[in-house]
């Protein structure tokens, strides 16, 4: 029956849409994150995009840079040294992002900012180790506004030594205080985009280039 089987075609498929976990700034939330992306970023790339914003596991345990610019609560990633080169509670920070990619996956990769963004880039390398991520598939892809590399040599010495080949996009701030740890982090990946702006540390409008490379990277 010519009609029947026209009837079960199924619908032509529209794009399969990118589906990233974001990572929010440090002492920030996952609505604060969505509130900058939503607002800053356009149409035309939050439509190839299906985002899932969670928040960090530990309630801020001290004051946070965007006290008066958006409301509370505010959560944090992990806690550090003034020097961040140790690190607390990763163990549980690490094993928090598995158990949300379980429950909210599959995912494709990872969209940090600041201190999402260090986990993000190293999360990778980490996972390619069996360190990290080891219940959920590969990441396919990362996209960086503001990172940096860990500095603990536990953590930075498995997450960068080899190459990393996951594909990957930097934002890169002129006026970021993060900017040459940003530049050095770059250097781990293989072939990463990256995408400057005139801001500094912050989740960054697109200038037409940015755009552009952007869409051509998704």
């Amino acid at each position: 029956n010519k009609m029947g089987s026209e009837a079960d075609a199924p619908p032509p498929t529209s794009e399969k849409k990118l589906k990233l976990l974001c990572l929010h700034g440090f002492r920030t939330s996952a609505l604060i994150m969505k509130t900058q992306i939503t607002t800053k970023w356009p149409e035309s790339i939050l439509q190839k995009l299906d985002l899932v914003y969670a928040d960090g596991p530990f309630p801020a345990r001290g004051k946070s840079d965007v006290e008066g610019i958006f409301d509370p609560p505010y959560y944090e990633w992990f806690q550090f040294n003034k020097e961040f080169s140790e690190y607390q509670n990763m163990d549980a920070c690490l094993e928090y992002i598995e158990e949300f990619m379980i429950k909210n996956g599959p995912f494709d990769g990872l969209l940090g900012f600041s201190q999402g963004a260090i986990l993000s880039a190293a999360l990778p390398g980490l996972q390619s180790r069996g360190l990290a991520l080891t219940k959920v598939g590969k990441i396919k892809v990362v996209v960086i506004i503001g990172g940096a590399k860990f500095r603990d040599p536990s953590l930075s010495q498995p997450a960068y030594s080899s190459p990393i080949h996951c594909p990957s996009v930097h934002f890169l701030g002129d006026q970021d205080f993060l900017k040459e740890y940003g530049i050095e982090l770059v250097g781990s990946y293989v072939n990463p985009l990256i995408i400057k702006h005139p801001k500094g540390h912050t989740i960054p409008r697109f200038d037409e280039e940015g755009l552009n490379k952007m869409l051509s990277f998704l």
